[in-house]
């Protein structure tokens, strides 16, 4: 599908944004602490939502290009839960209100959304200008499953990514949180609402899940159109799933173990590939459909043993794991922070 015609794009684009503008009309219009029936039914929409598409990707472009948007939606799927634990750490971290978290998730997602189109075009131009890209990309996911494995028990830092510094020295940092507002004025001055820095802190740290989430891709397909669709239901409905597993998440005793070895594993995959097309053609290659199997074999497989442990141990909590120990470093004053009026 890589000739995808320009309307097709267009009329995809559109859609996205239709579906972002729906969620915030009309699931966001409300500040209001989410129920488990709400969240079930935008879960189950926006899923119905991506399995819809992915069958019209199927009908119109080929059971092949079928098989490569259902195995990258899994995999980005699979890859943003880990997401939602770094997601959880935000909100406690920051304190947000209930009633206030849906809106920040969802201007969050759709930053992070236009933060990987940008990486996906840059990563759709590298391989078709470099063919060592595959290589590179694989090298680049099997060095993220090793950190992730060595790291599996920590927690990323999430008040220390370069932006959220940056926005504190912009600003000074309001205590309250102004009626859901990111701007406000206080005794004359404009201040920025902690909600403003959760908006950033989610869309920085998504930037470095994207590092590892894009190439992954990009081992099941190297058509932009496909990578881009992926990506974009994967986030959409993302917000509703925050609040439906929420509670769950901490029972995935063993998900950073089951992400690294499917980033691991598409990481051999990529490189077989470029061994496969550059070096010589007796390198075997993965198909498409054989990834979709490996995949969620190993996501079925770290479920079911996450649950078995926990039952045996409720005492045990998951954590997200991180690419790099966290620094201990003592904790910062805000600048100009204002108490509560």
């Amino acid at each position: 599908m890589s000739d995808m015609p320009a309307w097709a794009w267009g009329a995809t684009i559109a859609l996205i944004i239709a579906l972002f503008v729906f969620d915030l009309l009309v699931a966001v219009r409300r500040p209001h602490a989410v129920g488990i029936r709400e969240a079930t039914f935008w879960s189950v929409f926006y899923i119905a939502a991506a399995l819809l598409f992915g069958l019209a990707v199927w009908l119109l472009g080929g059971s092949t290009a079928g098989a490569e948007y259902f195995s990258g939606w899994i995999v980005e799927k699979s890859l943003s839960v880990d997401n939602l634990f770094v997601f959880v750490i935000i909100m406690a971290r920051f304190a947000v209100p209930a009633e206030y978290q849906q809106k920040t998730l969802l201007f969050g997602i759709a930053a992070a959304l236009a933060l990987r189109t940008v990486l996906i075009a840059i990563g759709a131009a590298a391989i078709s200008l470099f063919s060592f890209t595959f290589l590179i990309f694989g090298l680049i996911l099997i060095w993220t499953a090793v950190q992730l494995i060595r790291h599996r028990d920590e927690e990323p830092d999430v008040e220390d990514t370069f932006l959220v510094r940056r926005a504190r020295r912009i600003l000074p940092v309001s205590r309250d949180f102004h009626g859901g507002r990111m701007l406000a004025r206080e005794d004359g001055d404009r201040v920025m609402t902690p909600l403003l820095l959760v908006f950033v802190a989610i869309g920085s740290t998504d930037v470095l899940f994207a590092l590892d989430s894009i190439p992954a891709v990009f081992g099941v397909t190297d058509d932009p159109f496909i990578v881009f669709t992926a990506n974009a239901f994967a986030l959409l409905g993302l917000r509703a799933l925050y609040f439906l597993i929420e509670g769950l998440l901490e029972r995935l005793v063993y998900l950073s173990i089951g992400l690294s070895v499917i980033l691991a594993f598409i990481g051999a995959k990529l490189i077989l590939e470029f061994l496969h097309e550059d070096v010589t053609h007796s390198v075997p290659e993965i198909p498409t459909p054989a990834s979709l199997g490996v995949i969620l074999l190993i996501l079925v497989a770290t479920t079911g043993a996450s649950l078995v442990r926990v039952r045996h141990h409720p005492e045990e909590k998951a954590k997200p794991g991180s690419l790099r120990r966290r620094r201990e470093r003592p904790r910062e004053e805000e600048p100009a922070a204002r108490p509560p009026r």
